[in-house]
Order: structure tokens, then sequence, then C-alpha cells
């Protein structure tokens, strides 16, 4: 997922504190909004269950939909730039 992220201009950085993933950064800017998470904006869980196997459960939607939020604000500040020439 992130080579493909890096191949559209999307950068991004994660972090983690087991069991959460978080999305830290895109683009090199700083993640502010929170989901399913008071402390940041969770990308996935993964709790080990009563077998010992790792259980997933993705916010993938969701992830897109603040990746796309991060990257239109890159471009309207692109093209404010552009016009300002």
């Amino acid at each position: 997922m992130m080579d493909r992220l890096k191949k559209v201009g999307v950068d991004l950085e994660l972090a983690g504190n087991y069991p959460w993933v978080y999305i830290n950064k895109i683009n090199g800017k700083y993640v502010k909004e929170n989901f399913q998470s008071d402390h940041g904006f969770v990308l996935c869980f993964s709790p080990k269950t009563t077998n010992g196997d790792y259980s997933f459960a993705y916010g993938f939607t969701d992830a897109f939909n603040l990746i796309r939020k991060y990257t239109k604000e890159r471009q309207h500040k692109l093209e404010r730039i552009l016009k300002d020439d």
C-alpha cells in the first residue's frame, strides 16, 4: 500500500503503539484528526486473539478520505502559488 501511495505522490508516516497503528503525517503535515481513538487517527488495530492469532480491523475508507483531504489542501496551496506568479 505504501509503495502505491508514493507512486501517486502521497508520503505517509505511520506510528505504532501496540496494538494500534496510527497515521502520523501525510506529505509531511501532522494529522490532527482522531479516528477510533483519543490520541490520533487509527489506521488499523491488531489485538492478539485468545487462540494466539492476530485479528485486524481497518478503517481504510476513512483513511483514504483523510488522505484525499490532506492532498487536496496541498493541491489548493500549489494552485494559489501558481496564480500569484
